[in-house]
Order: C-alpha cells, then structure tokens, then sequence
C-alpha cells in the first residue's frame, strides 16, 4: 500500500541508495504495519542546486547531503506509531550509513483505500 519516493543529491554509492530503501520498507514493516512484500519506491538523484532544504529551519541544521522521504499510504496510523517510525527510521540510517538525523526529512502523504490500484485497472482495495 505505501509508495515511497526517496529524492537526495546524486553521487552516493548504490550501497547507499539500497541502504535508503531497505531502512524505509524495514521501518514501515516494522512500526506501521505494512505488510510484507508491500514495497514499491522510487529513488530520485539530483544535482544539489535542485534540492532545496532550509538549513536552519525549526533550529535543525541541515547539510547538503539531506535525504527526503515521502510515503503515500492510507490514512489511519497514530500519532504515535508516526513518531515511532520517524524514529527507528532516523536511527537505523544513521547507524548503517552514517545519515545524521538531521538530514533526514520524512514527509507522510495519508489517502483513502480506494486510491490505490495495484494493477489491471482495479482498485484492489476498494
């Protein structure tokens, strides 16, 4: 059900994207219980004058190497279990490739079930 968009400047390793991706799908199958095999994402490289981040703002300070993480998935989840997943995700990232938290930016896009079609031209969900 999610669909997971990472956007960062391009020139990481592709370790470093595969390890993007494999936090995410381990963080949502682990604290907001997406079902597994449910991993659809699409990573995006840009050169760093096409990514913009406030460096400063909210008191967070920011670098050049920030990583944005977007999810489409269906509305419904606690507060708390966001928070929990804003934070495994934070930290795994940070012990397996050295992302400071701070240069994480996770934003969560929330949609109805009916929103989705996974194929065929049905809305498997509906």
């Amino acid at each position: 059900m999610p669909l997971v968009r990472i956007d960062l400047v391009s020139g990481k390793s592709s370790e470093y994207r595969t390890a993007l991706a494999d936090e995410v799908y381990k963080a949502m199958t682990g604290t907001m219980n997406v079902p597994e095999n449910d991993r659809f994402m699409v990573i995006n490289e840009h050169k760093d004058y096409n990514l913009v981040a406030d460096p400063a703002y909210l008191g967070i300070q920011r670098t050049r190497d920030v990583v944005f993480v977007q999810i489409t998935l269906n509305a419904g989840r606690t507060v708390e279990v966001k928070k929990a997943f804003y934070a495994q995700l934070a930290n795994k990232l940070a012990e397996r490739i050295n992302l400071r938290k701070e240069d994480l930016f996770i934003s969560l896009v929330e949609v109805p079930k009916e929103n989705w079609s996974f194929g065929n031209g049905v809305a498997q969900y509906a």
